[in-house]
């Protein structure tokens, strides 16, 4: 799979307001900023992006996803 389709099925499933995903084609890296993420542990959030790819995970489509999940609030904060 390529980064752009995953950021899509990813987008299509979460109201992102921002997401970047980079990658080698195994091994991703995404930032994703969600109102859904308000109010949920980091565990939480990381299913709810998980979820979104369904069998891609278990079928090795994608092998490996490395999430940061950030609230609106939260990549605010950060971003000073």
């Amino acid at each position: 799979m390529t980064a752009d389709e995953i950021k899509n099925i990813i987008a299509s499933h979460l109201a992102c307001e921002y997401i970047t995903l980079d990658g080698d084609g195994r091994h991703w890296f995404t930032t994703i900023v969600c109102a859904a993420f308000e109010g949920k542990r980091p565990i939480q959030r990381h299913q709810l992006v998980y979820a979104t790819l369904g069998d891609k995970m278990k079928t090795d489509e994608v092998h490996a996803l490395s999430i940061k999940a950030y609230t609106p609030a939260e990549w605010a904060a950060r971003s000073g």
